[in-house]
């Protein structure tokens, strides 16, 4: 299972989630979120991989930035087309595509499908105006209407306490956790211990 996780800035705090164990490092690229990153990062880890996260950039933005931070996987949260979506993929990234997901609506299936085939995974998050980081669940059953081929990542207001939750989610295509608000003590930093602790539990602790 991958474990992401996003909303990164401070450097000091980047070394001590870079040693826990987790895969992906997400920084957010987006100046309306509270944890933007700016134009750069102060630390670059090695032991991740490093992933961007933009809302609606232009393509050469995204470029430039991406090259300027050694960035390996994009995750598009706006309205980005598919096409724009093939056209990183073909420029070597990574691609993850999020959508917002509503608890009282039908799952986006007609949008996802637009998806298949452009991207390599997709993220699955709860829907807002702030195109994420509400710290807030959706019904992760509504996920069972999904049916594509691209592997995704749940997010949506994960914590510590939902572990054995998430290591007991199924779904043929359920890939990972993006990991966000449910571990700050403040926005963009993590509470390296809590990531800890979830992580183990995820990954070796025995039903």
């Amino acid at each position: 299972m991958i474990i992401k996780v996003c909303g990164m800035r401070d450097s000091e705090n980047i070394r001590a989630v870079e040693k826990i164990g987790v895969d992906w490092m997400g920084f957010i690229f987006f100046p309306g979120s509270s944890r933007y990153v700016g134009e750069g990062l102060g630390y670059i880890p090695e032991k991740v991989k490093r992933v961007g996260v933009f809302v609606n950039e232009p393509l050469e933005s995204v470029r430039v930035i991406a090259s300027k931070n050694r960035l390996q996987i994009i995750q598009l949260h706006g309205n980005e087309p598919p096409g724009y979506c093939v056209s990183l993929k073909n420029a070597g990234f990574t691609i993850v595509k999020a959508f917002g997901i509503e608890s009282g609506k039908p799952f986006p299936e007609e949008l996802v499908e637009q998806y298949e085939g452009s991207c390599d995974y997709f993220l699955f998050d709860t829907r807002t105006a702030q195109h994420g980081g509400s710290g807030r669940k959706f019904h992760w059953k509504l996920l069972s209407s999904y049916r594509g081929e691209t592997p995704f990542l749940l997010s949506g207001g994960i914590r510590a306490e939902d572990a054995v939750e998430v290591k007991g989610f199924n779904h043929a295509q359920f890939a990972g956790v993006d990991l966000n608000s449910g571990f700050e003590t403040t926005p963009a930093i993590k509470d390296s211990i809590r990531l800890q602790n979830f992580i183990k539990t995820i990954r070796y602790e025995q039903d």
